[in-house]
């Protein structure tokens, strides 16, 4: 990277989400709240409203590629974050890239399920995951349920850790929210042992795009020089209080507010 040019530049795969909760627009506005650039690569187009997905169609994976190959060879890229990707042949790609690029570091947040419960990805595709991305990812960022559908032989979600880490992922956060717990839990593991807990209050809404948000804010901070750890707390500090700034837009879940520090300082300002 050029000095003059200054900012890191984040390069994301996923799908479109027309609400803007969640998706390729929630990565732009968390990468850009850790002070970066995204060069979004379209994988999906999505049919879906704050309830839950109603649809999505795949991009050409050819055209994926044919995108990514465009920014790479125009732009120092220094982190790539992935999401959802829609399609085996799309995952495949992605892989293609990733061995092309393999200094990269990867942030992969393995979306399976939408919030509302929706099926973003079928069984081949989360076989293609495993197989083909894992071992090419520094930090995964499933939810519990995630979790135990990429692990399925595993009888604890740290044995499922366990297990991802074997696939080949260097590190792997399990966030809590579906767990039926008074705080939120999330446990990061490396190292083939569980490294950090992190307890964050419950809060009383549920989210749209809160996964997304947090895998996206934790490859920003990464391509701004924080190691791993510290990267990891501060992305869920600052998804916390996305979603504790949230609004309810539509008629069905919260969208995390992933600007909220701009209008606190505004107010700040004001007063």
């Amino acid at each position: 990277m050029n000095a003059q040019e200054g900012i890191p530049v984040v390069m994301c795969f996923g799908g479109t989400d027309a609400t803007g909760g969640a998706g390729i627009q929630a990565d732009i506005e968390a990468i850009a709240s850790m002070g970066c650039h995204a060069a979004p690569v379209i994988t999906a187009v999505t049919v879906q409203d704050t309830e839950n997905v109603k649809g999505y169609s795949a991009i050409d994976p050819t055209l994926v590629i044919e995108q990514a190959r465009a920014v790479l060879e125009d732009m120092s890229v220094a982190v790539i974050k992935i999401g959802m990707l829609g399609s085996v042949e799309n995952v495949e790609a992605v892989h293609t890239i990733l061995s092309d690029y393999p200094d990269i570091p990867v942030v992969l947040d393995p979306i399976i399920l939408a919030g509302g419960g929706g099926t973003l990805s079928d069984d081949d595709v989360v076989d293609a995951l495993v197989n083909l991305l894992f071992p090419n990812t520094t930090l995964l960022t499933p939810n519990s349920h995630e979790a135990r559908m990429l692990a399925p032989e595993a009888d604890s979600l740290e044995a499922c850790a366990q297990e991802l880490l074997e696939a080949g992922c260097e590190y792997v956060l399990i966030t809590g929210a579906h767990e039926r717990t008074t705080d939120v839990v999330n446990t990061l593991y490396g190292n083939r042992r569980q490294l950090e807990t992190y307890s964050w209050e419950r809060l009383p809404a549920h989210y749209h795009g809160s996964g997304c948000t947090l895998a996206a804010a934790a490859a920003g901070l990464l391509a701004q020089g924080l190691d791993p750890l510290s990267a990891v707390r501060e992305a869920q500090q600052y998804t916390w209080d996305a979603l504790n700034h949230g609004h309810r837009l539509g008629m069905g879940q919260h969208l995390p507010n992933r600007f909220f520090w701009a209008q606190s300082s505004e107010e700040d300002e004001e007063t």
